[in-house]
């Protein structure tokens, strides 16, 4: 095993890598920028360097410098989170040819399957079924492409993995300028101005399985995950197991998946996407079709679903094969026990459009008796130039409707003041009657959820709602009669409660 790790990354995943090194025993090293020294991260691992500037390129996307404090430092190994340079060939193979081990697929890996043409050329090779599409540069062509597969499609970057710069379109009229829009967004976020076009599936599941392989043809997975509740193509909340899923489809779904993974003789921790249509269980009777999406060449954010589930220390395998070349355990040896909730706390303002926010955290409390992946604590800043993600809150319980109700008595009992974040989004969203029902799909919350939101937007959270009423009993005035009580007793409340109040009733 290794002694000593750089953990090539910052937040919350940092943090969650240098404590499972901290259990094995292997000495930590994490990197920071300007606007980071002294982070949560930086005082969980062992050692901390300042690579760069404030900005991503100047620190955590600089390859040379990160490189140069691995060596520096005497680590034997890159752990590269997720972000940043985590799927990045040529960070691997700098990292490689500088002697240190890349935890993580091989440089030739995550160029193949970070290219949506070639992953999906390897899933059709292995007999994992692809939504229908094309690709090219001929925006005539691929006009023609997009009415042989029937409107609405999906215009993407035919590099880059997540859906970031994914485009709707439904007719013809606005495919030109989705095309145009695409190529700048490929030729400028990854060099490679190629567009991919793909059949628009409706009302789907996003369901992915978790797998790991040896590097040598043998691979493992580890279920699945439901990420369906999505806002703009990215992930809101994660589960495992997939209410949409029932055991045929399951053994459908994990057999696809790890036979793209021998096929490509993948090395590491990974995750197959695929979109689910019909239901599983639910569907009205045939098969569930499914779909192979991409495959992300890295640990996911949500991960600890998984985990939970299966008990199993992904961080802790990632390391083991990458110091072996053997997975550290059989498929039969994988199981899995009760229902996994993950929720994504942001720092963004939801009644504005979900806008980043900055700022310091005056204040930090996370639930207890749940699992809280956090990445900051009371008094940390906020930077403006990274992903506003702060935490992930983590359930778990025998039933979906347990995990769910613990899920909700969480997101309640987490607080984070000086900062905005999408909390009351959250509470919000985990009790939403179609939510407990599993009656979701990837774009329920924009299609049905937000607007109904809008209402709830400026409500206090919970705990501040409460603070005003024993402030408001303190002081004497019933609590009928709050909003009505002279004005000098009033006034005598809102000085009390200082910044924690609702605007309009004074």
């Amino acid at each position: 095993m290794f002694r000593k790790v750089l953990i090539a990354n910052r937040g919350e995943i940092a943090c969650r890598i240098a404590r499972t090194l901290r259990a094995m025993d292997v000495k930590s090293v994490a990197i920071a920028s300007e606007a980071d020294r002294g982070a949560l991260h930086t005082r969980v691992a062992d050692e901390a360097i300042v690579v760069g500037g404030p900005e991503p390129r100047a620190s955590y996307l600089d390859v040379d410098a990160i490189v140069r404090a691995a060596k520096a430092s005497g680590a034997e190994a890159v752990h590269p989170g997720y972000g940043f340079l985590a799927e990045n060939a040529a960070f691997a193979a700098a990292v490689e040819a500088a002697g240190l081990t890349f935890i993580g697929p091989t440089a030739e890996q995550i160029g193949a399957m970070g290219d949506k043409r070639a992953a999906r050329a390897a899933a059709i090779a292995a007999g994992v079924p692809v939504v229908p599409g094309a690709e090219g540069r001929d925006p005539a062509a691929l006009a023609a492409a997009a009415a042989r597969l029937g409107f609405p499609v999906i215009v993407k970057a035919a590099l880059g993995g997540g859906g970031k710069g994914m485009r709707v379109v439904e007719d013809v009229a606005a495919l030109g300028e989705a095309i145009e829009g695409a190529a700048r967004l490929a030729r400028s976020g990854f060099g490679d101005d190629a567009v991919y076009v793909e059949r628009r599936l409706d009302r789907v599941h996003h369901v992915e399985v978790q797998i790991a392989g040896d590097g040598r043809g043998d691979a493992i997975h580890l279920f699945e995950r439901d990420c369906s509740l999505q806002r703009r193509h990215q992930k809101v909340i994660e589960e495992s197991p997939s209410p949409a899923v029932d055991e045929p489809l399951r053994a459908r779904l994990t057999a696809a998946a790890v036979a793209l993974a021998r096929a490509i003789r993948y090395r590491g921790l990974g995750t197959m996407e695929f979109l689910v249509a019909g239901g599983g269980a639910k569907a009205a009777g045939g098969e569930a079709a499914l779909y192979f999406l991409e495959m992300n060449t890295r640990l996911q954010v949500e991960h600890p679903v998984t985990e939970t589930i299966t008990g199993l220390d992904l961080v802790r395998m990632q390391l083991e094969i990458a110091a072996t070349g053997v997975l550290p355990l059989a498929q039969d040896a994988v199981t899995r026990r009760g229902h996994a909730i993950e929720a994504r706390v942001y720092a963004e303002d939801a009644a504005k459009n979900f806008l980043p926010q900055t700022g310091r955290a005056v204040k930090v409390r996370w639930p207890e008796g749940v699992r809280v992946d956090a990445g900051i604590e009371s008094g940390d800043s906020v930077p403006v130039h990274y992903d506003p993600i702060l935490a992930k809150v983590i359930v778990t319980g025998a039933s979906r409707d347990q995990a769910l109700a613990r899920l909700a008595d969480a997101l309640d009992a987490s607080v984070v003041h000086g900062v905005i974040t999408n909390l009351p989004f959250l509470r919000a969203l985990v009790r939403a009657r179609a939510v407990e029902r599993a009656a979701i799909d990837t774009e329920w919350i924009e299609r049905e959820f937000l607007a109904g939101f809008a209402a709830l937007a400026t409500a206090p959270a919970p705990e501040l709602a409460l603070a005003a009423a024993a402030l408001g009993e303190r002081l004497g005035i019933p609590a009928p009669d709050r909003a009505r009580a002279p004005a000098p007793r009033r006034a005598a409340l809102f000085a009390a409660l200082g910044r924690w109040r609702l605007p309009g009733l004074e």
